[in-house]
């Protein structure tokens, strides 16, 4: 795993709001994530998230036709586990967004079916549990990402306008620019990728991705980093209904339970992370 960034990839995301990092996984890496994911994809069945019960009956929507999406995988497979809560991604992450260290907020794949729905333009930290400008998150392509599959694409600078309101996802891939008519005019960078590459892009920036025109799948595994020391801001996202009654605005969010510390400059973490997290 390529985990060495230079001062000009740190630069370009902080001026640009996402940074393309291709060969970010050897071929043999690659290989592991993918057994990794479609391995706990496989066993998660139809939870959305750990633990959830699944309601059969209800009716499928737009963004059903979008993106297979399960969240939070690495708390019940140990594969998963040992890939997203690898130090090396929490450094990088921390590096990226200049902090001092990260925690997980939630990890998920996202799996495009072949000729599925596009992803309209969003924004990630305004669903979140918690406010900061510079939470981030971690895409790693398990297929070739094309313009053709359904690649990425951002707003370039949209980050540094962003507010909290939420435009959310809607079917219009234009909905965003009600809420923010001043991006109308930022031309769209695609970010294609080959398997084993990645990105990171920050929570406020403009991103969404394109529609699968092709009968192959496009996989991606995808992981949220909250910076170290933030605090619940009132809205549930993915927190259970346990979890959500137990926090008042402004409390902690530092259960590793939920959310693990995953590095810190101050701490050191070589012990083993199925270890750290045995469950």
């Amino acid at each position: 795993m390529n985990t060495d960034l230079t001062q000009d990839q740190i630069d370009s995301y902080r001026q640009n709001g996402f940074v393309v990092l291709h060969d970010f996984l050897t071929p043999e890496e690659l290989e592991t994530w993918r057994q990794a994911v479609d391995g706990a994809v496989r066993q998660r069945g139809k939870q959305k998230m750990f633990n959830q019960e699944v309601d059969e009956d209800q009716e499928e929507t737009y963004y059903d036709y979008v993106f297979v999406q399960r969240i939070n995988l690495w708390q019940d497979s140990l594969d998963v586990r040992r890939l997203i809560l690898d130090p090396r991604l929490g450094r990088m992450a921390s590096d990226l967004a200049g902090v001092e260290g990260v925690r997980i907020w939630h990890d998920q794949a996202l799996i495009k079916q072949p000729w599925a729905n596009p992803t309209g333009w969003h924004l990630d930290n305004p669903y979140w549990s918690y406010s900061s400008r510079k939470t981030l998150s971690l895409w790693v392509a398990l297929d070739d990402a094309t313009l053709e599959n359904g690649c990425l694409y951002f707003l370039p600078g949209s980050h540094k306008t962003a507010t909290y309101d939420n435009a959310g996802i809607g079917e219009n891939i234009g909905d965003i620019f009600r809420v923010y008519p001043q991006w109308k005019d930022i031309m769209a960078s695609p970010a294609e990728m080959k398997a084993g590459s990645a990105s990171f892009h920050n929570g406020l920036i403009a991103h969404g991705a394109g529609a699968n025109m092709t009968p192959g799948w496009r996989r991606a595994m995808t992981c949220g980093f909250m910076p170290d020391g933030c605090t619940f801001n009132g809205i549930q996202n993915i927190l259970n209904d346990e979890q959500f009654a137990s926090y008042e605005i402004g409390d902690l969010l530092d259960d590793d339970r939920q959310n693990p510390l995953i590095f810190h400059r101050s701490k050191p973490y070589e012990e083993k992370l199925d270890e750290r997290f045995a469950q």
